[in-house]
């Protein structure tokens, strides 16, 4: 492989604008992601969700951000790697080697880490048969909102996703139950607000007791956390927002220094490796906002301080892209 002036590990929202980011820069451009398709969770985990805090959209489909960002992301050509894993980094003279999980080596003079939380999976509820019933009639996630046409579901959790997919499926589901453990969310006012005016059926202060079905989900048992009451609802599906469980995998053999599950960065988001770069969710600094927004610009100062470790004479600040002309 030929030695490229930068490696995006990510191909994500963030990952995505410093490869655009880099591409204007002049940058010669490499992209690796573990996923098959560009677009990060936007894609695999919730492509029919509305993102509601992208500047220049009053909303959006994740989906259909995605491919905005993946078209902007590839209009300079970088070489893109799908459905790899980023196995090893080792410091060679000239940057670093990257060795993937099939065995290939990727040098590469500067690295931009822009993994999301790392390697995710769905936090579950740890009732009884909900294996059993995974896929047929649990869910943990949306990818196609026509699976719940005319459906009575109920959607477990207290935070963004869980009020997010309340609003998303009002057009989609028959009935929709709202199950949360306390009566205090993790959601955006605005969000909240909306959901308590609309015909959403709160279950406040209760907990997923039961699952019951012979070939698919038929009804839920819910336990009052309070009273220790038990409750029955008839259901063709339960969406479960609990959160997402996510390791950095090989990433954290790196030698980077490290904050719980996040990578500790600069001011200008480098890591303890010099040239090497951590952006959006994966990196860690004082008052971190974990937002699509303030990552993206992450991106473009971590591309611009790796173009002045290819090249000490030029500019941090190239001007603004609109003065290309």
């Amino acid at each position: 492989m030929d030695t490229v002036d930068i490696t995006i590990i990510g191909g994500g929202p963030c990952g995505l604008f410093a490869a655009f980011y880099a591409g204007l820069r002049g940058m010669s451009v490499r992209i690796i992601d573990s996923l098959y398709e560009l677009g990060g969770q936007l894609t695999a985990l919730y492509p029919e969700k509305y993102v509601y805090d992208m500047p220049g959209f009053p909303k959006v489909l994740a989906k259909d951000l995605a491919a905005s960002l993946a078209k902007q992301g590839t209009q300079f050509d970088p070489e893109v790697i799908l459905g790899v894993t980023a196995q090893d980094l080792e410091k060679h003279p000239d940057g670093y080697l990257i060795r993937s999980s099939d065995g290939r080596e990727f040098p590469t003079r500067t690295l931009v880490i822009s993994a999301g939380a790392g390697a995710f999976s769905p936090t579950k509820m740890g009732v009884a048969r909900e294996e059993e019933f995974e896929g047929k009639g649990v869910y943990y996630g949306v990818k196609d909102k026509s699976v719940f046409r005319d459906k009575r579901i109920a959607i477990v959790g207290g935070g963004d996703s869980a009020f997010d997919w309340c609003l998303n499926l009002m057009d989609t589901a028959e009935h929709i139950h709202l199950i949360h453990r306390r009566d205090v969310f993790r959601a955006h006012e605005d969000s909240v607000e909306k959901v308590k005016a609309s015909r959403v059926e709160f279950h406040l202060w209760h907990g997923v007791h039961e699952l019951h079905g012979a070939d698919g989900l038929e009804k839920i048992s819910l336990m009052n956390l309070q009273s220790k009451e038990a409750s029955d609802i008839e259901l063709d599906a339960l969406i479960v927002n609990i959160g997402f469980k996510s390791s950095l995998g090989p990433i954290k053999n790196w030698g980077l220094d490290l904050e719980k599950n996040a990578i500790k960065v600069s001011d200008h988001y480098e890591t303890n490796l010099p040239g090497v770069f951590a952006v959006g969710d994966v990196c860690h600094y004082g008052k971190k906002l974990k937002l699509i927004a303030t990552g993206v610009g992450e991106a473009a100062t971590a591309v611009c301080y790796a173009k002045t470790v290819l090249d000490p004479e030029s500019k941090l600040f190239p001007g603004h892209s609109s003065d290309r002309e």
